[in-house]
């Protein structure tokens, strides 16, 4: 992780939630994070590596956890809404030996798709592809997988509950 995306994550504990929105983005974009136009990121947000791409317009509730690898990105596309205490991460493991069930680094790329709203203390785990404009129910967890457009996610582990209408 740059030295700067580590300190911007120090600063961001103790800034104000609304005055320092701009520096906020400014800072993570010095450390290598792609951040869109637009868009908000609030206190106690933390970002785990740069491998991350955020799109415009974007609102990140505190609390919420970015962890990303070199090898596995995180893409947020336009317009999506994160809520408090969310956890998206694009790193794991393979499944070690019984020594250490931990193995060797691996990752998978994470997409949450435009417009997607992705509700208070959910997870989005390695490999999940979200499509566009869906809800991602409070409490979630969303794996690995692809998720059709205009759907509502919900449950652990997450699955498609039923359609939104695209109005």
């Amino acid at each position: 992780m740059s030295l700067l995306v580590h300190l911007t994550n120090v600063l961001n504990l103790i800034c104000p939630v609304r005055e320092t929105f701009g520096l906020r983005c400014r800072l993570y974009r010095a450390g290598g994070i792609k951040v869109g136009r637009g868009t908000r990121i609030t206190h106690g947000v933390a970002f785990y590596d740069r491998y991350i791409t955020i799109g415009d317009a974007v609102w990140i509730g505190p609390n919420t956890r970015f962890c990303s690898t070199s090898k596995a990105h995180i893409t947020i596309e336009d317009n999506v809404d994160i809520a408090p205490c969310c956890c998206i991460m694009s790193g794991t493991h393979e499944i070690g030996g019984e020594m250490r069930r931990a193995g060797a680094g691996a990752g998978r790329d994470v997409r949450i798709g435009a417009g997607t709203w992705v509700g208070g203390n959910s997870t989005v785990l390695p490999g999940a592809i979200i499509g566009p404009g869906c809800i991602v129910a409070a409490g979630s967890v969303v794996t690995a997988g692809e998720y059709p457009a205009n759907s509502l996610l919900a449950g652990v582990p997450a699955r498609v509950r039923r359609p939104l209408s695209k109005s």
